[in-house]
């Protein structure tokens, strides 16, 4: 039978990931960036990571290790890790390290490195009108960009030739965090020449005719640009954007999403799969969530971060300027999950998480991801390295696999799932998660930390709406309680709360285990979604009963003044 090649799927709510022509929610693992480069070093991996109940494993494809001699092709090693992958029923996205990982150039050829003359290295400003050599090449010279193409051009070929109707390999991920580390532009002669010369009007043309619809972190970076004739003064970028580093970070962001438009579009050429490219973020904006130094953390000024990378105060130009990437992927470590979220939604674009922490921190926010803003997927970076027994991904993702056909038919049907996490409490005893509040139809729910008579647990789920007064609950730790928004409503109550447990992943199918009611409905107020673990403190009576299949349908009613 002929499979459909995997592709992007309109849906009333956003983009979905369509694989052997179904729906697929993508439980991700990036590996540490060495692992895939052997096959037989994997051969101990993909046991673990499927017990962890992972479907997709991220990993690397250096250009290094494919072309290590110019126009001279390898692709053993990767052949035998996908044969390692199918063996194990796991799916692949490759991350194609070309010209850039990390903002540096280590994985480009050596043929490559040692050339400067033909691949010319960006330059980095420094104090005193001293200028140093970068380890990354440079945006602003062609012969590495057709270089790079070339590579990818034939890496997708040979994925269409050995993989075609297996799809293994379900995306691409395109160079990774790309930018400028050291400075927010490229100081080079040809660099400083460029940036010297107009503005090419289609960018112009870009931000004037899409005001109104341009990320506001972008229109604030573009005050000289909204207050100025651009006809009249259009001789360089800072005549157009004003004397500062935004405008160096807008002038990079430019060209580097040129440079990997035309790399992206040599790949789908011949093999057109889902492509991508992810983001390092801004570590000290106003979603920064951590304590770290600007040095350790790598945020600030454009340069602390990579400059010209696609953060979200240039990810319109990166939208407009590389359409053949299908959408931007934030990198999600020390910034506020959420926000960021929403932030890599806009303009509608699908939103895959490509990396973030692999800690129970980490495991508990991918709730609101799948939940709130219709993920496709996400994938805790340096999972391989993480014993079994200690990954808590284990339990997160084999929850996600037993309700993900729920949750797929949720994110096309807008307002009828949300997403939620509860964070441990701090040693003082407060509570850093807020209660949660929504409305489905005619009901308004209150989620929150479930009660106990000792020290609260943390906790995380889903609640989904599934009929008029049916709700599946999915998760532990919390517990909703219901009321009615009609005003003539005098009575909200559990018509019915039942443990669920799912008999077949891919129809959905459950079967009833048990019959919840009394204290684990605290008489009747809430539905309980109990912790693994409750603690009961000092209090003698064993109310709450511990977490077992974290799946449950609650059905509510309301009773009217008479």
């Amino acid at each position: 039978m002929q499979l459909k090649l995997p592709f992007l799927h309109e849906s009333p709510a956003g983009k979905q990931l369509f694989v052997d022509g179904e729906a697929f929610i993508v439980r991700g693992a990036e590996l540490q960036n060495s692992s895939m480069t052997s096959a037989d070093f994997m051969k101990g991996v993909w046991q673990k990571l499927a017990a962890a109940h992972v479907n997709t494993v991220l990993g690397c494809v250096p250009w290094d290790m494919i072309e290590p001699e110019e126009g001279e092709f390898n692709f053993s090693e990767l052949d035998s890790v996908i044969e390692g992958a199918r063996e194990y029923g796991l799916r692949l996205i490759l991350l194609w390290f070309g010209s850039f990982k990390n903002g540096l150039s280590t994985y480009a050829p050596e043929w490559v490195k040692k050339d400067t003359k033909r691949f010319p290295r960006a330059k980095l400003r420094k104090s005193g009108g001293v200028v140093e050599v970068a380890d990354v090449l440079s945006i602003f010279h062609t012969e590495a960009q057709i270089a790079d193409a070339r590579a990818f051009n034939k890496l997708m070929q040979h994925l269409k030739d050995v993989d075609e109707n297996h799809f293994t390999v379900i995306m691409v991920q395109v160079e990774n965090e790309v930018g400028l580390l050291g400075d927010s532009r490229d100081g080079s002669a040809t660099a400083n020449d460029r940036f010297n010369s107009p503005v090419p009007q289609k960018l112009i043309d870009v931000l004037s005719d899409n005001w109104n619809s341009l990320h506001s972190s972008l229109r604030a970076n573009l005050t000289a640009f909204r207050q100025l004739s651009h006809e009249n003064i259009n001789n360089s970028w800072e005549a157009v954007f004003g004397h500062n580093k935004r405008t160096e970070e807008i002038f990079m962001a430019y060209h580097y999403a040129l440079y990997l438009e035309y790399i992206a579009s040599a790949g789908k050429a011949v093999y057109p799969l889902p492509i991508y490219t992810n983001v390092w973020q801004d570590y000290t904006g106003d979603d920064s969530e951590n304590d770290l130094p600007v040095v350790a953390g790598g945020g600030g000024n454009p340069g602390d971060y990579p400059s010209g990378g696609a953060v979200v105060n240039v990810l319109d130009i990166w939208q407009y300027f590389a359409p053949a990437l299908d959408f931007i992927a934030p990198d999600i470590y020390l910034n506020n999950y959420s926000s960021v979220c929403a932030k890599y939604r806009h303009r509608n674009q699908p939103l895959f998480i490509p990396e973030q922490r692999r800690d129970e921190y980490g495991a508990r926010r991918i709730w609101i991801a799948y939940g709130n803003y219709q993920a496709i997927g996400t994938a805790p970076f340096g999972m391989d390295t993480l014993e079994l027994e200690e990954n808590p991904f284990k339990k997160h993702y084999g929850l996600l696999a037993k309700v993900s056909s729920y949750v797929l038919a949720a994110q096309r049907t807008p307002g009828s799932i949300i997403g939620f996490y509860f964070d441990e409490l701090t040693p003082t005893g407060k509570d850093l998660s807020p209660a949660v509040s929504v409305t489905f139809g005619t009901w308004h729910l209150n989620i929150e930390r479930s009660f106990v008579f000792g020290k609260p647990s943390p906790g995380f789920g889903l609640v989904i709406q599934t009929g008029d007064a049916k709700f599946l609950l999915v998760g532990e730790g919390f517990q909703v309680t219901f009321t009615s928004t009609d005003s003539r409503v005098a009575f909200t109550g559990i018509l019915r709360f039942v443990e669920k447990e799912v008999v077949n992943e891919k129809t959905g199918e459950m079967r009833t285990w048990r019959t919840f009611g009394g204290d684990e409905t605290r008489s009747g107020q809430s539905a309980v979604m109990p912790a693994e673990d409750p603690d009961y403190g000092s209090f003698p009576i064993s109310i709450t009963i511990p977490a077992r299949t974290r799946i449950a349908e609650c059905e509510v009613y309301a009773l009217n003044y008479d």
